[in-house]
């Protein structure tokens, strides 16, 4: 996720956190601890004038090749 981020978007700022394990046996959880629900604390110079769901746009279309393996749930907050 990391690196697809920071290939698409350029950022300033990119922390990714795999919060998997504290959703243990919630719906979309794999039983794994890992992989499914993710929290993405991001700064970049293409969210400068876009509308907060454009810019969450553009994070989940970087990571769309997740999304489609089974991240269930990322929580994106722009910095």
């Amino acid at each position: 996720m990391h690196a697809c981020l920071a290939q698409a978007l350029t950022p300033t700022h990119l922390q990714v956190l795999d919060e998997s394990a504290a959703h243990a046996g919630h719906v979309g959880a794999n039983g794994t601890g890992f992989g499914t629900h993710f929290r993405v604390r991001i700064a970049s110079p293409f969210f400068t004038g876009r509308t907060r769901v454009a810019q969450h746009r553009l994070v989940y279309d970087a990571l769309r090749l997740f999304i489609d393996q089974g991240a269930h749930a990322i929580a994106i907050e722009i910095v």
